[in-house]
């Protein structure tokens, strides 16, 4: 379906009543769904057009759901008036439809909904780490950071009011005016949608922000649990400096390096009351600064067995946050929540510490490659060369002495274990047999750990014929002690 510039659709608004519209110029390409153009006769409105007819039906009814079902935002305040632009105009915060749009012959083609100016503001992913608002140049200011999860925790709360889900609920997909911390979000017609007698699901969702439970479940199959998780893990990345809650440093080199999303299968979360076996928290984490409540709240948010807060729950605990920030002395851009003080100060200087030791290591190296830099020079080389081929030598010395007396102390078993027959016969072959087994093992080990330090038994061949004598002289002992017949292996001519 290709639309052009003076295309003319029926626009059906929610109370029934409709108007003729004029497709404008094309805003842009627009995602997975379909392109955004210009409406000529309402300058504050775009129309999104779909790629296909093929779900005509399904977005009518979907589309009349969201018109009839519309949530409700509370107005942005500033000093108890109205936040405005500086045009006057309305802070835009979600781009909900305002009217389903029909071709000639019927068909749902698209939606209008308000033109969102998208030069206002930024994806939330760039207010995230400080090198990228830097390059941006967005506000520096941690405070600004509090204020968008909770105007984000406003918006998700007003819609959950309603019924509706977001699903695909991740940085990406949130723009936040870069003057007011506002929030706005796009594409709502993706959203999971209450009707009134049935729901319109979701149709995407993003890793790294699945829940656990989720991980086996279509979209259809989720809900707000989807997004109470989403936006927790959103707000510990915005208070953490874009640390992700499921991220760390494994515990041990032998881990497995596990994606985020198979860490929050595992419920491998780091930064709670309880340490996660798999993973510490990484370094440059502020979370030990945080408030006692706001550690509370990510404990139910993402320790498996709890219950999860709500956006509503987030909303009032981070009002209650900026009420009551502390700013830092020594930055203006900095605030800190409780007595444990500044902790974005310990994070800088922590930084810088280890910045300074890296280069004080590059601009004054003691080693490379493991070796001392004194120790660099030819003469030292060669020096270290002649040593460690006479350690070789005598090495090779001892191990060919040490294999020598193995093989004579084996030879002469029998002759040793002589004298104690009778007792050996005694308990039995059985017994003998085990004792055999484990004299084995012990050897086996025994020679896998000696061989680090004797150069000879790093041949192959040699600790198996070492190993393989051993047995062969166990078994003659054990023979000759029990008077075991040769003729008994005659039995299987």
């Amino acid at each position: 379906m290709i639309e052009n510039i003076g295309t003319t659709y029926s626009a059906v608004y929610g109370d029934g009543s409709f108007e003729k519209i004029t497709l404008g110029e094309l805003v842009n390409k627009g995602g997975a769904a379909g392109r955004i153009f210009e409406v000529q006769e309402h300058p504050r409105l775009v129309a999104k057009i779909f790629h296909s007819l093929s779900k005509s039906s399904t977005n009518r009814e979907k589309l009349q759901a969201m018109l009839l079902n519309r949530p409700a935002f509370s107005p942005a305040l500033k000093n108890g008036k109205e936040f405005t632009m500086d045009d006057g105009e309305k802070y835009i915060q979600i781009a909900w439809p305002e009217a389903l749009l029909e071709n000639e012959n019927g068909f749902c083609v698209g939606y209008l909904m308000p033109r969102i100016d998208l030069s206002l503001a930024a994806s939330l992913d760039h207010f995230m780490q400080r090198a990228t608002r830097q390059k941006l140049k967005l506000p520096e200011n941690y405070e600004y950071r509090i204020r968008i999860a909770c105007n984000l925790s406003s918006m998700v709360a007003a819609l959950h009011e309603k019924g509706h889900y977001i699903v695909d609920l991740k940085p990406s997909n949130v723009y936040v005016y870069k003057e007011s911390m506002l929030i706005s979000m796009l594409d709502c017609d993706g959203f999971s949608i209450k009707g009134e007698k049935n729901r319109y699901p979701a149709e995407y969702v993003s890793e790294e922000y699945i829940y656990p439970e989720g991980m086996d479940q279509g979209c259809d199959e989720m809900g707000e649990e989807q997004d109470k998780f989403a936006l927790a893990v959103i707000i510990f990345k915005l208070l953490n400096n874009g640390i992700h809650p499921f991220s760390g440093t494994p515990r041990k080199n032998s881990s497995p390096n596990l994606t985020i999303q198979e860490r929050i299968a595992q419920n491998h979360y780091a930064y709670g009351s309880w340490a996660d076996l798999y993973q510490a928290p990484h370094p440059y984490s502020i979370h030990d600064y945080f408030d006692k409540e706001t550690l509370e709240l990510f404990d139910r948010a993402f320790v498996r067995g709890l219950k999860r807060p709500t956006a509503q729950e987030w909303e009032h605990h981070l009002r209650k946050l900026i009420a009551n920030l502390r700013h830092c002395k020594k930055n203006h851009n900095h605030v800190y929540f409780s007595s444990k003080g500044c902790g974005l100060c310990m994070m800088e200087e922590k930084l810088k510490a280890n910045l300074s030791d890296i280069r004080k290591q590059f601009q004054n190296p003691k080693t490379i490659r493991g070796m001392a830099v004194e120790n660099l020079t030819p003469e030292k080389i060669a020096r270290d060369k002649n040593e460690q081929m006479k350690k070789l030598k005598t090495l090779n010395y001892i191990s060919s002495g040490v294999i020598a007396l193995y093989f004579l102390f084996w030879s002469l078993l029998y002759p040793i274990l002589n004298p104690f027959a009778a007792s050996i016969h005694k308990i039995g072959i059985g017994a003998q047999t085990v004792i055999i087994i484990l004299i084995m093992i012990a050897l086996h080990r025994g020679l896998n750990k000696f061989s680090r330090h004797l150069p000879l038994l790093n041949i192959p061949a040699v600790p198996i014929t070492l190993f393989v004598y051993a047995l062969f002289c166990l078994l003659i002992c054990l023979f000759a002690i029990n008077n075991i017949p040769l003729e008994l292996f005659m039995l299987t001519k």
